[in-house]
């Protein structure tokens, strides 16, 4: 998919940045060799415990009451940061043609277009594909946990032109522990999560996120 050229002033299509949004975020951290994660940038160095490094997946549901509205399946590499944590988004896809222009645009982020269907019950499903393949399915079973909001901050960090662009990241959400079952395409673009098992699994809930604080 030919990526959006730059731009330095904002398309009509999607807003400026930094971008307001409010969403439920399901998230896994995955601990792989990190001789198995996808090519980082030039500019990012993988955070490591011995030889492995630390993977972050995470489907979103961004809601209406934001500044934009559509689905998510992200992954993201820890990376050497300095004192904030930051990540490196390797793969990501979006059902939203202005959240993908607007994320390369304003943020080099490789977002990619697919289909992604979020369904609520007792907990929560999502599965995400293309016309070529599909991508993952995953469940997740939030567990009860106090309703407290906590804050978050850090970056992401992508490259552009081969230079690092460092994007900060404000959020507060309500935490809970959740069980979480992944199937992964071994063949697909999260090929080499296959296999393993996340180490930790997430629910924010009434997440609100400044995107390029």
């Amino acid at each position: 998919m030919t990526a959006t050229p730059k731009s330095s002033t904002p398309s009509a299509e999607y807003p400026p940045a930094p971008w307001n949004l409010t969403a439920n975020a399901y998230l896994s951290l995955w601990t792989v060799p990190a001789a198995d994660v996808p090519r980082l940038p030039t500019t990012a160095a993988p955070l490591t415990i011995g030889s492995t490094a630390l993977v972050f997946t995470a489907w979103f549901d961004y809601l209406p009451s934001g500044q934009m509205s559509y689905h998510e399946l992200l992954a993201a590499v820890a990376v050497q940061g300095g004192r904030t944590p930051t990540g490196t988004v390797t793969e990501i896809w979006v059902d939203s043609p202005a959240s993908m222009a607007g994320g390369r645009a304003l943020w080099a982020i490789p977002k990619e277009l697919a289909d992604l269907d979020f369904t609520y019950g007792r907990g929560f499903t999502a599965t995400a594909g293309t016309g070529e393949d599909w991508i993952a399915t995953a469940a997740f079973s939030p567990r009860p946990g106090p309703p407290i909001r906590l804050p978050a901050t850090f970056a992401i960090r992508q490259e552009a032109d081969g230079v690092p662009l460092t994007s900060a990241v404000r959020s507060t959400a309500r935490p809970q522990a959740a069980a979480s079952s992944w199937n992964i395409n071994p063949s697909g673009p999260l090929g080499y999560l296959a296999g393993h098992r996340p180490r930790l699994s997430l629910h924010l809930g009434d997440a609100r996120i400044r995107f390029g604080a």
